[in-house]
């Protein structure tokens, strides 16, 4: 049955990082399959949070991308994160949702992604309003996020983000979440756990495709030096004072940090005397894949205070790309279960660079066992995160709370 669908995700192509993938071939796998999509987001910014130039001046926009409709609303967009920037973010984000909803006739059933906070409620809004069904994703509890961040003022903004993912999930026909170390927290928020199904992100980049000698030479990185290579957002959680920190231990180590985020500056600014500490751009999806091969090591690294249950987006492709990945992150956290269950990667406490560099040096010195261990990464993909497999569990998503057989 031809369906008509709305998905609420204040992050969407152009988008190349954190949660915007995942929801743009969403989008456009329901497109492709000849439902009538519509996508409710925001104007990109994400991860360098910056306003993208192409939307600068615009209020409201409605485009279409790859045959699914794309609903734009204007919101701030805090360059620096404090905790009273982030509100004005989310409120700017519900204010406008919903005082100006998508143009459509009524939907079959509305999906959220969980965050933003207001994308949550804006769902579970607009379906009671439609009364259809509300299935809300969640990639992450901002609630938890915020006490652990760091912010300031974060104990407050903490309290408010658990009473608005409350207030979504409570009012969902189905919840899915993306990491079985969310279970728990959602049924504590009153979700019956009946309701609650796991739905794994993919890997949502192809494996690389070029040479790595090549790639390398390209990117001026020495066949003798071992380059370790962060991809993704630059943020408090992240933690990654800690690279800079080896970095500065190890002159013969090349760390690289791929991509944007509001703590670069400070990061450059902390690594500025670090020779061997460099910075890069975001690279196209076409480069990506290449790029993350030609390193011989992988991070993902998270500050000592941060809990995370959440599975980082760069994680599923490091693990297409290849190459070993070293986990700095607390061991109980979704990201370190991740790890050990690929098989492709090693864990380090969170925040000590000695041990972290201990992992790269052996690895470094033994290619080997370096690639022994990378392999493992894309036979975990295609057992377990290919994107068919992701997209077709989102689809029993919804034909379950469209009264179709459960799973």
């Amino acid at each position: 049955m031809r369906r008509r669908l709305l998905l609420v995700s204040t992050n969407y192509a152009p988008e190349h990082a954190g949660i915007g993938p995942y929801a743009t071939q969403i989008a456009e796998h329901w497109a492709a399959g000849g439902h009538e999509t519509h996508v409710l987001a925001g104007m990109p910014h994400y991860p360098a949070w910056s306003l993208d130039p192409a939307y600068a001046g615009v209020w409201r926009r409605t485009e279409e991308r790859a045959g699914v409709v794309v609903h734009r609303r204007r919101h701030t967009v805090p360059a620096r994160q404090t905790a009273l920037k982030r509100a004005a973010f989310e409120a700017s984000v519900l204010a406008h949702g919903l005082l100006a909803p998508p143009s459509m006739a009524r939907p079959h059933a509305v999906l959220a992604q969980l965050p933003s906070l207001a994308g949550g409620v804006i769902g579970a809004r607009l379906a009671a309003r439609w009364r259809v069904p509300y299935v809300p994703v969640v990639q992450d509890l901002m609630g938890a996020a915020a006490a652990q961040s760091g912010i300031r003022g974060g104990d407050r903004a903490a309290a408010l983000a658990a009473r608005a993912e409350t207030y979504a999930l409570r009012r969902a026909a189905l919840v899915g979440v993306i990491h079985e170390t969310f279970v728990d927290k959602v049924a504590a928020m009153g979700v019956d756990r009946r309701r609650i199904r796991l739905v794994p992100n993919w890997s949502h980049v192809q494996g690389p495709s070029g040479s790595r000698a090549e790639t390398r030479r390209r990117l001026g990185w020495d066949d003798a030096e071992t380059v370790v290579l962060h991809s993704g957002n630059m943020g408090l959680k992240q933690g990654l004072d800690i690279l800079v920190e080896a970095a500065r231990r190890d002159p013969k180590i090349r760390i690289v940090l791929l991509g944007e985020g509001n703590q670069r500056a400070h990061l450059e600014e902390l690594g500025a005397d670090v020779p061997n500490l460099d910075f890069m751009p975001p690279v196209g999806d076409d480069a990506f894949p290449d790029t993350l091969a030609a390193a011989d090591v992988l991070a993902v690294t998270q500050r000592a205070s941060v809990l995370d249950m959440s599975v980082p987006s760069k994680l599923t492709s490091y693990f297409a790309a290849g190459r070993p990945v070293v986990a700095s992150v607390a061991a109980e956290g979704g990201t370190a279960q991740e790890v050990l269950r690929s098989g492709a990667g090693v864990l380090v406490p969170p925040e000590d660079p000695d041990a972290l560099l201990a992992e790269i040096r052996r690895l470094g010195a033994d290619p080997t066992a370096a690639d022994a261990l990378g392999a493992q990464g894309p036979r975990h993909v295609e057992a377990h995160l290919t994107r068919a497999a992701g997209l077709a569990r989102i689809d029993a998503l919804i034909d379950e709370a469209l009264g179709g057989p459960s799973t």
